[in-house]
């Protein structure tokens, strides 16, 4: 098949899927038929491990979508999507122009998609379009105009027609057509610059033979002053950075909170100090070792400081942890608490393959490069995991559990809810539990999410 073949007929499975239905199933359904799609139209060259990986994890998303439908896998499904799409293109093409490259197609798509010659070639090899222009466009043409002359000519005639009503919300098919024309387009047709494959190798991992010869970062420091000046700046760094854990500690561990909104405030306050110094600790590694001092001799001492601070930010974050652990017993289980494992987590990773960097002497582009695959990695295994229901579950075992909360904040929690309405006899609970049930179950079949198709009723 032609590229045309792939995106009108991924459009007229977009119809077929969304018509008069919500979002649910049909989207799972959706992800799974581009995942196929891509695999067939990606040339073998392309197919690399990477490529197959993503196509496993753009099946998996699709199913965990569909067992859900909440914005975790919505997001798992659509970068994985777009990975594969990106990845089919060019097998070396680094993953991080993702973003750039979708922006720029979805831009100019009014410009590309009337570039028929680009797309949707002169002659078609098969013949097919031309049976349906022959067969189909020009009979229906002819039978549209004489039936406007006859109708005119004979009421009976028009009534046949007018009086039978084609019980089809054609608007919402223009509409869906429209939509899923450009998703599809864009997705088999996007565009890559030239000016991206010209910027590729600024994301390489590693140093080039040019990047390796020793030179000064300005041009009024010579290489000794600034080495010098790299090792003074973080022996001060890790004494400033020792005090703050001792007072950071001493507060959270210490310091008597008088009340719930003051300990949620402090925590917030203290975890975002804790991101913006791993954030700015990375920052300054960066600038020093960007290049020169990953291959000086002499740069012995400015690693082992610079190593020692990235252990020091190590401490930080797990006494965030600690924190966070703490002010989770305290006052129980929510989404934001269980982010800020996330962020904390993504930060010890970052400063972890800073470490990486430093030992191996890899470019900045390296710490961007893994991040960005990390974070994509963190997404996927946060969709197929039922945030709700661990937070539900947990909660539940609390003397203050917040009913009306988890009932109404709080997403595929009904398992856990009726368990617990039959276990405090409550039936107002259990008769509003199933009331929710049962409206995600009457939805049509592509509506569902089939998490709940799961949960026994009886």
């Amino acid at each position: 098949m032609k590229t045309h073949h792939y995106i009108f007929l991924s459009t007229i499975a977009f119809i077929i899927l969304f018509y008069n239905e919500n979002v649910g199933l049909n989207l799972g359904i959706l992800g799974v038929l581009y995942s196929v799609l891509t695999l067939f139209k990606t040339p073998e060259r392309n197919r690399s491990k990477t490529f197959l990986l993503l196509f496993v994890t753009s099946i998996l998303s699709s199913f965990a979508f569909a067992w859900f439908g909440d914005l975790s896998s919505f997001l798992a499904l659509t970068i994985s999507l777009l990975l594969l799409s990106f990845r089919s293109k060019n097998r070396r093409l680094k993953s991080l122009f993702l973003v750039p490259v979708f922006v720029t197609t979805f831009f100019t798509f009014f410009c590309r998609v009337f570039s028929f010659n680009e797309w949707f070639p002169k002659n078609e090899n098969s013949g097919f379009w031309k049976k349906m222009v022959a067969f189909v466009l020009i009979p229906f043409l002819f039978v549209a105009v004489f039936f406007g002359i006859y109708a005119t000519g004979s009421d009976h005639f028009a009534s046949v027609f007018t009086d039978f009503e084609l019980d089809i919300n054609l608007w919402q098919i223009f509409c869906l057509g429209i939509l899923g024309f450009f998703i599809a387009f864009n997705f088999f047709n996007f565009v890559v610059e030239k000016q991206i494959y010209q910027q590729n190798h600024v994301l390489d991992n590693e140093f080039k033979a040019e990047n390796k010869i020793q030179k000064q970062t300005f041009s009024f420091l010579d290489l000794d002053s600034e080495r010098m000046g790299g090792v003074i700046s973080f022996v001060c760094l890790n004494i400033l950075l020792i005090f703050f854990i001792i007072s950071y500690n001493y507060e959270q561990f210490y310091e008597f909170i008088k009340s719930p909104n003051q300990l949620s405030e402090e925590t917030h306050e203290r975890v975002n100090a804790v991101i913006m110094s791993i954030i700015m600790a990375i920052l300054v590694i960066m600038f020093y070792f960007k290049s020169t001092f990953n291959f000086d001799s002499k740069a012995g001492l400015l690693k082992a400081v610079a190593k020692i601070w990235l252990f020091l930010n190590a401490v930080l974050i797990f006494s965030a942890m600690l924190k966070n652990t703490e002010y989770i017993t305290n006052y129980g289980f929510t989404y934001k608490r269980l982010g800020v494992y996330a962020f904390l987590l993504l930060s010890l990773i970052g400063l972890i393959l800073t470490c990486i960097k430093i030992q191996f002497k890899k470019r900045n582009s390296f710490l961007f490069n893994s991040m960005s695959w990390f974070f994509y990695g963190m997404v996927l295994v946060c969709s197929f995991i039922n945030w709700g229901g661990i937070i539900t579950f947990q909660n539940m075992k609390r003397s203050d559990f917040a009913v009306n909360y988890h009932l109404k904040s709080i997403w595929f929690s009904e398992k856990y809810l009726l368990k617990y309405a039959e276990e405090k006899k409550d039936s107002k609970l259990k008769k509003e539990v199933l009331k929710q049930i049962k409206s995600e179950k009457s939805m049509t079949v592509l509506s569902k999410i089939l998490y709940y198709e799961t949960i026994q009723t009886k």
